[in-house]
């Protein structure tokens, strides 16, 4: 056995581990600590003078930052276009995944024979990011189906949900009316429907209805039901939501819109648990659970007299608040995959991925229209996406600020004033022609567009 193979070995070894760690490395100072182990240990025993190492999930990302550190474009370019780069004292290959580029090696200063150890360094490098892809991919849809089936379809692991999901257990088994407070968007009919998956009542029917959705007149009729004959084209008898939900749960969402004359007639089902149809003089029992569901102040509104107080009171005798995404900020990765997995299913787009710059620009936004609103972007996104990439800028335009303060955070100032000095100079050699800069620079036109928004060169192209 040769006397070198178990040095071989425990380097060879040593860089998978690196190399996995790299992969999963989520900051960027944990990169270049990384990247720096890497490369010492690669001059252990292939002596250079420099060398770069990059990961990424998109060419234009590859690209941005081998330039930033260092890396020459002509090699760049001749990688991306013929594969491994070798003359007198440079070489550089590329590390692929699944046939897509996910990183470059590149060493300056070092023997002829380098091209064959780097493209050894290359090919233990791909089984690593592979893994930690797979594991990665493994641990996200399990998460979600975990989530999933234990919380009813409330994604989350932040404190404000965590807190939440233990208020519905405990409320679950329970008869007590609830009303659910929060803004829109934040799942309200969600946190009505697991209460009633996890009661008593989960066999018997939920019956929801939205008072804000329907006319006065059509809403009475909706929700207490009409005998025929009752008015002007009530051709037949009509069982209303409240008949409907009887045994099980009746979900009423924004109860604050509901008229001053419909609070009285259903003050009197939460009291009597009984009601009259439209039309109709004959009283009809019913037994149900009563879930209501508000974006507004109604302590406020029963206080001013916009709403019945005894009716407040009745819907009030346990309330949940539901989280807006502001609040838990942690979970809107999670959710954001969750939506990214379930549109790219739908538009049948396969290995789709968020990025980290996509994901902190995601976080840095307030979302005021909360999950509802993150649940589009992303849609937004998935439609718009050219490549399998996610970028910060396939988002809604009104996310963009956050973009551009995403994308400097994750690459740091360097990157972002490589990309703005090569989209110039890109610019500069097309004489001011957008098409012209995004075939230097090998960007799809809108892509190249986008980034100047995002990066405010407009006025320095302009110039």
């Amino acid at each position: 056995m040769n006397s070198n193979a178990p040095t071989l070995l425990l380097n060879a070894s040593v860089l998978v581990f690196l190399f996995r760690a790299l992969a999963g490395a989520r900051s960027a100072s944990r990169r270049e600590d990384v990247a720096r182990q890497l490369l010492k240990l690669l001059n252990d025993f292939l002596p250079f003078q420099q060398g770069v190492i990059v990961l990424g999930r998109s060419e234009t990302e590859l690209e941005l930052e081998f330039l930033a550190q260092g890396g020459k474009k002509e090699v760049w370019e001749h990688i991306t276009s013929n594969g491994p780069f070798s003359d007198e004292d440079e070489a550089a290959v590329p590390i692929y995944v699944n046939g897509g580029l996910c990183g470059v090696i590149a060493i300056v200063g070092s023997s002829e024979d380098a091209l064959a150890t780097l493209s050894a360094v290359s090919s233990l490098a791909s089984v690593a990011i592979e893994s930690v892809r797979e594991v990665e991919e493994l641990r996200q849809e399990l998460e979600r189906k975990l989530l999933q089936r234990n919380s009813g379809g409330i994604l989350g692991q932040s404190p404000a949900v965590l807190k939440l999901l233990d208020r519905i257990e405990r409320l679950a088994p329970r008869d007590t009316t609830v009303l659910i407070m929060g803004e829109s968007g934040t799942g309200k009919e969600l946190v009505a429907r697991l209460l009633h998956a996890a009661s008593p009542r989960s066999a018997a029917p939920f019956a929801a209805i939205n008072c804000a959705a329907i006319a006065g007149d059509l809403l009475e009729s909706e929700l207490f039901g009409h005998e025929k004959g009752a008015f002007t084209g009530a051709v037949s008898a009509k069982r209303g939501k409240i008949e409907a939900a009887d045994g099980g749960t009746l979900f009423l969402d924004e109860i604050g819109e509901l008229a001053v004359p419909l609070q009285a007639k259903l003050l009197r089902v939460l009291q009597e648990r009984e009601f009259e149809r439209v039309g109709s003089t004959r009283p009809v029992k019913v037994d149900i659970r009563v879930v209501a569901a508000t974006n507004r102040d109604l302590a406020e509104e029963a206080r001013v007299g916009k709403f019945r107080q005894d009716l407040y009171h009745r819907l009030n005798v346990v309330s949940l608040r539901t989280p807006p995404l502001r609040e838990r900020s942690s979970d809107i990765a999670l959710l954001a995959q969750h939506f990214l997995s379930v549109f790219a299913a739908q538009s049948n787009r396969k290995n789709l991925s968020l990025p980290m710059d996509t994901l902190r620009c995601l976080e840095a936004y307030d979302w005021p229209g909360n999950v509802r609103e993150l649940e589009n972007a992303i849609e937004h996104a998935v439609v718009l996406a050219e490549g399998p990439l996610i970028l910060p800028s396939d988002l809604p335009e009104h996310l963009w600020p956050s973009a551009g303060a995403a994308t400097v955070g994750v690459f740091q100032d360097s990157v972002a004033d490589a990309k703005r000095d090569s989209i110039l100079r890109a610019y500069e050699q097309a004489k001011g022609d957008y098409k012209g800069a995004a075939k230097i620079l090998g960007l799809h036109p809108n892509y190249l567009l986008r980034l100047v928004r995002n990066l405010g060169l407009r006025e320095a192209i302009k110039k």
